[in-house]
């Protein structure tokens, strides 16, 4: 069970006063003759009960009065009247507790004005540290919230940023697709009504997968054979798309439509480009607890460029917002072939 600031300030409280009373008394109580022990206990039990009134009524005041977010002029001029009223007070309830302890301390020590000076100073002291440890105590704790606070605004404002990027994905892939199916309406219906038929599939588990953050690799790979067999309709023998995908690695999780858009791109921005066509080649392997996904298009990196680059810049910060620095993409270009990685961690 957790417990609550006022109970902990209770806790704290009564196990400071009474370690306070007991380091005072303890020796007093077994040193002194068994008549008089009686008035050791009723003096520590009264000097706890004050010295839990006086600061219990100085932190109500504190509470009420101050923000503790900052220490300015007024605020120290208000801990300084607070500190010596409860002080005095404390300093008062000794006086007015001095019976109890007079009808023992004659039998042990001298009792003079000395003794009263002594308490009287005491009081300013114990408060002095008691506000010292209340002070250390509120401030962790108001840091300690300050943090939570930060993680958890960073926290939503990562889911924020997600969802807004998974929005953008569906809006990108159905535009390149309904762009394929209406130059097709004319050409060949069969065709076009086949392709509807597969990008609704597509449609429908990319909306049911936009609510979360991975999927199995398994799944994503489902997802780019539709791909693939939507886009070579359009594109024919003009495509052809390689995969090598281990069985043991389909249950790891990946991030949902990530591969299917960098295959998209390849297609889109690579193939599409070539009256040749060209090649989609998909790998999949693990390295030192990283999972590399690899897609290699035929074509050239300039093609890229003269692209408004959303499907790259969509990976790039889905990345950095579900795995900061542990993550990586790039873009490379060797003699012909275009090849865009990512490592991500296996978790």
């Amino acid at each position: 069970m957790k417990l609550t600031n006022t109970t902990w300030f209770w806790v704290l409280q009564l196990f400071g006063w009474g370690l306070f009373v007991a380091a005072q008394r303890l020796n007093e109580l077994f040193n002194i003759e068994y008549p008089y022990k009686y008035s050791v206990i009723l003096y520590s039990i009264t000097t706890l009960f004050f010295g839990v009134l006086c600061t219990t009524l100085l932190r109500y005041f504190l509470k009420n009065q101050l923000s503790f977010d900052q220490y300015k002029k007024r605020e120290v001029i208000q801990i300084s009247i607070a500190y010596s009223v409860a002080s005095i007070l404390l300093s008062v309830s000794f006086f007015i507790t001095n019976p109890i302890r007079n009808h023992y301390a004659n039998h042990i020590e001298k009792f003079d004005k000395n003794t009263f000076l002594e308490s009287f100073f005491s009081s300013f002291l114990v408060i002095f540290i008691w506000l010292f440890f209340y002070f250390l105590i509120k401030n962790s704790r108001r840091i300690n919230e300050n943090k939570l606070e930060r993680l958890q605004l960073e926290t939503n404002l990562k889911e924020a940023q997600l969802n807004t990027l998974k929005g953008q994905i569906n809006p990108h892939f159905m535009f390149n697709s309904l762009n394929n199916i209406k130059g097709l309406i004319r050409e060949d219906a069969e065709k076009s009504r086949e392709m509807i038929t597969r990008l609704s599939e597509m449609l429908r588990y990319s909306l049911a997968k936009n609510n979360i953050d991975t999927i199995a690799l398994e799944n994503e790979i489902k997802m780019v054979e539709h791909y693939i067999a939507l886009s070579k309709i359009h594109l024919e023998d003009r495509l052809t798309f390689e995969k090598e995908v281990p069985k043991h690695l389909l249950d790891i999780k990946v991030p949902p439509m990530l591969i299917q858009i960098l295959v998209e791109n390849a297609v889109k921005h690579g193939i599409s480009d070539l009256e040749e066509g060209g090649i989609v080649s998909l790998k999949v392997f693990d390295t030192n607890n990283n999972l590399e996904i690899r897609v290699t298009n035929t074509g050239t990196l300039n093609n890229v460029k003269n692209t408004t680059k959303i499907g790259v810049s969509n990976i790039k910060k889905r990345l950095r917002l579900l795995y900061a620095e542990k993550a990586r993409f790039s873009l490379s270009e060797n003699n012909n072939l275009v090849t865009a990685t990512i490592k991500i961690p296996i978790l």
